[in-house]
């Protein structure tokens, strides 16, 4: 039985898969076996993260353009309660 790459909401599509993510590409290689996650830093900016699987590319970005990791860890630490 050949199988199909069609998903229903109790079955998550794969986030490596060839062409999962219609026209993500890595900056440095152009593969499209891209991991990419949207998320929600501590304080409260949402960024997106791309990880390639062929060069090991890793991109964080919001919606103004690319972040440095450094920016990504300040923006993400849990500030403590004076």
């Amino acid at each position: 039985m050949k199988s199909s790459h069609v998903s229903s909401p109790d079955q998550p599509t794969s986030l490596t898969r060839r062409g999962a993510r219609s026209g993500a590409e890595c900056p440095a290689c152009g593969s499209q076996r891209l991991t990419s996650l949207t998320m929600t830093l501590t304080d409260g900016t949402v960024v997106s993260f791309s990880s390639c699987h062929n060069c090991e590319q890793r991109v964080w970005a919001d919606p103004t353009g690319r972040l440095d990791i450094a920016d990504v860890l300040s923006r993400a630490t849990k500030r403590k309660a004076s």
